[in-house]
């Protein structure tokens, strides 16, 4: 069987492919619920403090972190009639339906035994169930197809299902609650409906996919292999062993460095959004405008990423390109803010986000290609571990830029009960959702300049290839 021929074949079925890519609807259900409303819920409904739930959550965020690398190492040693990784995403989703549930149901009492309790259940949903349904889910990529063109219409196909439900919920959440009453008791309906319904599609998304043979995923290490003479038998390593392969493999930690800056971005402009609105436009409303702009051009790049992808033969050079034009693009937008022209500002937030918006289709694919390096470099599977790099780079980039946004709007003075903010304030506002993000962007072009993990690979499998011949 040549190298190509590998590359061709075709392991899923289209229903296949929409149905894990639902799995994403299944996340944001308990995700977009939490990151976008809890906060509302702790203050406005239950008068807790945010500054402590801010604190709280931060806390959480470290064990968050480190729970990352132990459920991946767990789903690399599991071997179930279900696989490796699909047992941990079916029943993960129990628990995180059960503690979203739980979250938005926090019982009246004092109010420190509601923050122990708003603690307790909210790290067991993030670091303990989401994590490990999570890295299972994204892990699935390496395991149920060895096409990269599929890898990444997979990617893209779950993140349409994310984007998707993010803009259902900002539209439907705050008005179910009032249709089922309101307060507490509008909350807990809302949350138990959004369990239900993730648990409900995760279930389909885990069982619609089969992973593949284990023989057959070795196979796919280099021709090599197929001819006898590839990687030595699989041993077990211990964790303080996998951990060492993982950190020497530069792609896992540059694809790493990416999710971290990403969220970090990410999370800056969904934090100091509305205060831009706000304080800098005037007019808060046009928040809905500024996430249109950011998840659209997403979707339609998504849609023709696969294409470009496979005609280049090279996911770095679309992302990297991609990101570079997308960079240039950035200084017309900031130009077009300090003047306070919205028309030119939202456009080139459309463009500059169609450029950038093929690497969260194709990040997925990188973790495979990275996994499959380790293998062929090293002899050892471990798909799960490096898969842990999406979780783990989204809790830490995330926690870090929730935590700047309200650290950096104290640094430039800015008074949440003033109805006029200080020029600092109004200049921090900017930086925070312009500046910043555009800075970001400019780090993550260079860190997509050095990942040419494909290319390793392929060399790799060349010359291995060669001394097998010989």
């Amino acid at each position: 069987m040549s190298a190509t021929a590998t590359t061709e074949k075709k392991y899923l079925k289209w229903y296949q492919k929409l149905a894990y890519g639902s799995g994403d609807l299944a996340s944001n259900c308990s995700y977009g619920l939490v990151s976008s409303f809890v906060l509302l819920y702790l203050t406005g409904t239950l008068g807790l403090d945010s500054a402590i739930i801010g604190s709280l959550m931060l806390a959480s965020k470290v064990l968050d972190g480190i729970s990352d690398v132990i459920f991946g190492t767990l789903i690399d040693r599991t071997h179930s009639k279900l696989g490796k990784a699909r047992p941990w995403m079916l029943f993960g989703q129990v628990g995180v339906s059960l503690c979203l549930f739980l979250l938005f149901a926090i019982p009246a009492g004092s109010t420190t035994m509601q923050y122990i309790y708003f603690f307790i259940v909210y790290t067991a949903l993030n670091a303990v169930f989401y994590t490990a349904n999570g890295i299972a889910y994204s892990s699935l990529v390496a395991l149920i197809t060895k096409n990269n063109n599929e890898r990444v219409q997979l990617g893209s196909f779950r993140f349409m299902f994310a984007v998707v439900t993010n803009i259902f919920m900002g539209f439907a959440v705050t008005g179910m609650v009032e249709k089922f009453g309101s307060g507490a008791a509008g909350w807990r309906t809302t949350a138990l409906i959004f369990a239900i319904v993730g648990l409900v599609v995760n279930t389909i998304s885990c069982l619609a996919v089969k992973e593949l043979p284990g023989e057959e995923l070795s196979g796919n290490t280099s021709e090599a292999a197929e001819e006898g003479k590839a990687v030595a038998e699989e041993k077990k390593h211990g964790f303080a062993e996998t951990a060492k392969i993982l950190v020497h493999n530069k792609y896992y930690l540059m694809i790493l460095a990416i999710y971290i800056v990403y969220y970090i971005m990410s999370n800056l402009t969904t934090g100091a959004g509305v205060f831009c609105a706000t304080y800098y436009w005037g007019d808060g409303s046009l928040l809905g405008q500024f996430s249109m702009m950011k998840m659209f051009p997403v979707i339609i790049a998504l849609a023709f990423a696969p294409v470009l992808i496979k005609k280049t033969g090279s996911m770095q050079k679309v992302n990297f390109w991609g990101y570079a034009i997308s960079s240039v693009l950035g200084i017309p937008m900031i130009y077009f803010a300090m003047q306070k022209n919205l028309s030119m500002f939202l456009l080139f937030m459309f463009i500059k986000g169609v450029f950038a918006g093929t690497l969260s289709g194709s990040l997925n694919a990188l973790i495979a290609e990275a996994s499959g390096y380790t293998t062929r470099t090293t002899g050892v599977h471990m798909d799960g571990m490096m898969y842990s790099c999406s979780s783990l780079g989204v809790k830490v980039g995330g926690g870090i830029g929730t935590a700047a946004v309200g650290w950096l709007l104290k640094l430039g003075g800015f008074v949440g009960t003033a109805t006029v903010q200080s020029e600092s304030a109004i200049r921090m506002i900017f930086n925070l959702y312009i500046t910043f993000p555009f800075v970001i962007g400019i780090i993550i072009t260079v860190l997509l300049a050095f990942l040419d993990v494909e290319k390793a690979n392929k060399k790799w499998d060349a010359e291995h290839q060669k001394e097998a011949q010989a």
